[in-house]
């Protein structure tokens, strides 16, 4: 007998869809899932994160996630990668190159915020770079059902993706946004971020979206277009923008 998303920790977000916070840095892990194919939206900081997201997905589906979606190139959403052994990886132009260069930065990055060292060496050494690269938007078919990646950003990273799930039966559309959005506290501005495009990425991230859509942060409870346009508003009160690159509100 399957059990429930609730059962398996999830939150059920529409028919096939939901997503799972997670423990300690409180990222957000998304699952979508078709007749014949499975996504799931980032993978967790460690192997072992990513083995036990895998195990929950299996116990409400019945079946193994086929294809993932790399949101942004930060150790809690991308070291547990490896633990999806023969999927389909996807990210933004770019990310595979930062990955596969960078491993010691993201190892390094990952004991920094309390990884244990065993297991962040571990998630880097078998580290999965994507193995498609999403340059503008990329329709991914997964049996009855079709999901949109989107190349957003830059902004909170130089390499950020969205994914855009449409309703069904009258659902709202659903947008997984990665760190672009952060309800859990303020948005964070590393070193490798591009703060004076983060906004022109929200504008584009609302209009793949529309106001009527659910919007997934990265961490932190689900919001509306309205947040995200609030967030977006106080970005550029904080950093400016880059007006080459910036979107219509």
């Amino acid at each position: 007998m399957r059990t429930t998303w609730e059962e398996a920790g999830w939150e059920r977000l529409g028919d096939g869809v939901a997503r799972r916070r997670m423990p300690g840095w409180d990222e957000t892990i998304g699952v979508i899932a078709g007749s014949d194919g499975v996504l799931i939206v980032d993978t967790g900081p460690t192997l072992g994160a990513g083995a036990e997201l895998r195990r929950t997905v299996r116990a409400v589906l019945g079946r193994d996630v086929t294809h993932v979606a790399l949101t942004h190139p930060h150790f809690d959403h991308v070291l547990g990668t490896a633990a999806f052994a023969g999927v389909e990886v996807f990210g933004a132009t770019g990310v595979d190159a930062l990955l596969r260069h960078g491993k010691d930065a993201l190892r390094e990055d990952a004991v920094r915020h309390g990884v244990d060292p065993d297991a962040a060496a571990e998630a880097a050494d078998l580290l999965v770079v994507p193995h498609h690269h999403v340059h503008g938007q990329l329709t991914l078919g997964l049996g009855d059902r079709e999901v949109l990646l989107a190349n957003v950003g830059p902004g909170h990273t130089a390499h950020d993706l969205a994914v855009l799930v449409p309703g069904r039966a009258g659902e709202r559309e659903i947008v997984f946004c990665g760190d672009l959005v952060e309800e859990s506290g303020e948005p964070q501005a590393g070193p490798d971020a591009l703060p004076r495009r983060w906004p022109a990425a929200l504008d584009r991230l609302l209009a793949l979206g529309g106001e009527d859509a659910v919007y997934v942060p990265g961490h932190g409870a689900v919001v509306d277009a309205a947040f995200v346009r609030a967030q977006r508003d106080a970005l550029a009160a904080r950093f400016g923008t880059d007006s080459a690159c910036g979107g219509a509100r």
